[in-house]
């Protein structure tokens, strides 16, 4: 089964804890603080893997998670980095961030790699917090949170050529006469759900991988039919094989569809309209096809690129594929627009306020301070110790948080309330 558009969800590790800890040995007097550093917590690292092409997999599969770091250890010593967690995703799968719509990676390449969760960091042990006035601190951090992510995986097949067309004029066919895949093929429209790739390995020693893109029709780009599932595969081929119907017995007119098919490729992506299009006339094997691609020629430009065939008696095929290969020998490789960090374009945004002071409505004499600052200090302060407490207390103050509670009309003996932790504010 072909899938190319799934949701996930990654969760990097935890940091390790920074550990207490002091130094007990023989002959070694008031040995001082000892307690190591936390390690790492393990990233989440999505890796492109060219021998998939579908994301299947994560049909069953949507919840991935690294481990915590280790915590520290007395004697000075570290905690050990969790491993990262890779996910092997195809080749050609756009990154994107559920929560805001923004694009946070395209791997293009094999074994290409994108970070998209990052692990947090080890809190620091005692050792750290030794001072002159201090030199026994009953103080360390905890491992910094690791990071939650809802994410879309997009599947956009890199194929070097693709088939367009109406349903039913021979693009499956065709796959299967130059090349070894075996599409499903039959006389109805929709006989092809999900895209098929192949690889056309030529004479000459040439060979290019070609894909059968299904479900165009008139107003795909806008949501009919199965085509605007699918358009988005049309981004990464570099030419377009148009193929198009000279069966007189179709009822349809090739010159209306030969329009409407490229309309719907503009509406979706204008560059798409510039690559290299070869059109493929098909179906000359049915009597009275050549009169009707007389007719067709004749409303075409005189300088279009047009190679009859005929899947079934194979004529004109090899020629077709030949003259296909010398195109995308000439053609411009595509470029990928990737937001990273170096190219990213920033709007002006206001600063983010370091936190908010809001009065409980459940509680009278009750106050609830919010912000991702003093959030992320509540969760990194070890509480265990009176030394973490008072440093927590400090810093709040340092950081105004205790004239914006008392300007907010907090008294000695209310509660404040920081996520899960609730003190007295005095």
């Amino acid at each position: 089964m072909f899938v190319d558009n799934v949701k996930i969800t990654v969760r990097s590790g935890k940091g390790g804890d920074g550990a207490v800890a002091f130094r007990h040995e023989k002959y070694v007097p008031l040995g001082g603080p000892s307690g190591g550093d936390g390690g790492r917590g393990g990233d989440i690292i999505l890796r492109a893997n060219e021998g998939m092409n579908t994301l299947m997999d994560f049909r069953y599969k949507r919840i991935f998670k690294a481990d915590p770091g280790q915590n520290g250890q007395i004697k000075g010593m570290y905690g050990h980095k969790a491993d990262p967690v890779y996910i092997n995703v195809p080749t050609g799968t756009s990154v994107y961030d559920v929560d805001n719509g923004h694009l946070i990676g395209d791997l293009t390449e094999n074994n290409q790699e994108l970070v998209v969760a990052k692990g947090g960091d080890g809190g620091r042990g005692n050792i750290h917090f030794a001072t002159s006035k201090n030199q026994a601190p009953e103080l360390a951090e905890n491992g910094e949170p690791g990071q939650e992510k809802h994410i879309k995986l997009e599947l956009k097949l890199i194929a070097d050529v693709g088939l367009v067309g109406f349903p039913s004029v021979g693009k499956s066919t065709l796959l299967s006469v130059a090349t070894s895949a075996k599409p499903k093929i039959a006389a109805y429209h929709f006989t092809t759900l999900s895209p098929n790739l192949g690889m056309v390995r030529l004479d000459n020693g040439n060979d290019f991988v070609i894909a059968d893109l299904p479900g165009l029709i008139e107003g795909a780009s806008n949501g009919v039919g199965l085509g605007i599932q699918f358009l988005r595969h049309v981004e990464r081929t570099r030419v377009l094989l148009h193929l198009v119907d000279m069966d007189p017995n179709s009822g349809r007119d090739p010159m209306e569809d030969y329009q409407a098919i490229r309309k719907e490729l503009g509406n979706y992506d204008e560059n798409v309209l510039k690559r290299p299009e070869i059109i493929v006339p098909t179906k000359l094997d049915v009597p009275g096809s050549q009169e009707r691609l007389d007719e067709f020629k004749k409303q075409l430009p005189d300088d279009v690129d047009i190679f009859p065939i005929s899947s079934i008696q194979h004529t004109g095929v090899k020629a077709l594929l030949n003259h296909t290969s010398e195109v995308l020998s000439k053609a411009e490789p595509i470029h990928f627009d990737v937001q990273t960090q170096e190219n990213k374009d920033y709007n002006y945004e206001p600063e983010e306020k370091a936190f908010t002071i809001e009065k409980d409505p459940e509680y009278e004499h009750s106050f609830i301070v919010k912000g991702k600052k003093v959030e992320s200090l509540l969760q990194r302060t070890n509480m265990d110790h009176q030394d973490g407490i008072m440093r927590f207390a400090r810093q709040l103050k340092s950081m105004g948080i205790e004239d914006a509670l008392i300007k907010a009309g907090a008294e000695s003996g209310d509660s404040v309330t920081i996520l899960d932790f609730t003190f007295e504010f005095i």
